[in-house]
């Protein structure tokens, strides 16, 4: 599919919502590791038995930014063997308008996104840059762990 066709197609989807997609558990496992690799080892994160006792949320909690960065995971937006559009060379995470984490994501809950698309304009170098809306739900919980507006960029291979 050319980027001209794949313009058209993502114009006529401006305001639909997608997802929400299969739940995803959030291990302590995980939020152990993304820790080490960040270096942020506050014990909120990593001490469990601490986390227990002297936390207002009785357990431990992923970092925020480790929820952010499970959001191309969590859309689907990462499947090199299933491109969204055919013609695209890659994917690029291009940056974030506005990140908001409005309630903690304890170790063992679930999460799942939903997107809607905001919008999608040409660029340079033969690609369309979109902004998507995004949801990342906690399962069992009212508020979500994350409201995303998220900017992307398809590059094509030449039309």
């Amino acid at each position: 599919m050319s980027r001209q066709a794949a313009y058209q197609d993502l114009q006529d989807k401006i305001g639909a919502e997608s997802g929400p997609g299969e739940w995803f558990p959030v291990t302590q496992n995980m939020i152990t590791g993304f820790a080490d690799v960040t270096r942020d080892h506050q014990w909120i994160h990593i001490d469990e038995e601490r986390a227990a006792r002297d936390s207002p949320f009785g357990a431990t909690v992923a970092h925020g930014f480790f929820t952010l960065s499970l959001i191309p995971h969590l859309t689907g937006m990462v499947e090199p063997d299933k491109p969204q559009y055919p013609g695209v060379a890659l994917t690029v995470n291009y940056g974030l308008n506005r990140v908001r984490f409005p309630h903690p994501l304890l170790a063992g809950a679930a999460i799942r996104a939903r997107t809607r698309l905001q919008s999608v304009e040409e660029v340079k170098g033969n690609g369309l840059q979109m902004v998507h809306n995004v949801t990342v739900e906690i399962d069992g919980v009212e508020k979500p762990a994350c409201v995303a507006e998220m900017v992307s960029r398809l590059y094509f291979v030449e039309d």
